[in-house]
């Protein structure tokens, strides 16, 4: 997933899905609806740059802790999440998930 660097807060972008960890929720090639900056609450879909050297990716927020996001994969058998790396930087969230576009209109499902 790429996630151009300089985006105002309360933007809007568009990400595409690269990767199985967020199966069943979402599929590689998913076009997703970013809000560049929005909060995330816990069970929102969100994207940051993973700890690690592990690029940018979309997981999905259980809580705040003092180090930042405590994220996980839905997939249960593929992926990275904070329980490898850690919790996520608050700095490093990129935004929240507001809906996926593509293939089918929809909001992200929150457990």
């Amino acid at each position: 997933m790429q996630v151009p660097p300089r985006f105002r807060p309360g933007a809007w972008q568009l990400v595409r899905v690269v990767g199985e960890s967020m199966r069943p929720t979402l599929s590689p090639g998913d076009v997703l609806l970013l809000r560049r900056g929005a909060r995330p609450a816990p069970g929102d879909l969100l994207v940051a740059d993973l700890p690690g050297g592990r690029g940018v990716g979309v997981k999905r927020a259980v809580r705040l802790e003092p180090d930042g996001w405590w994220v996980e994969r839905d997939s249960p058998v593929t992926g990275a999440d904070s329980w490898l790396f850690g919790a996520v930087p608050a700095g490093d969230v990129h935004g929240v998930v507001r809906a996926r576009l593509w293939p089918r209109p929809g909001r992200p499902a929150r457990r």
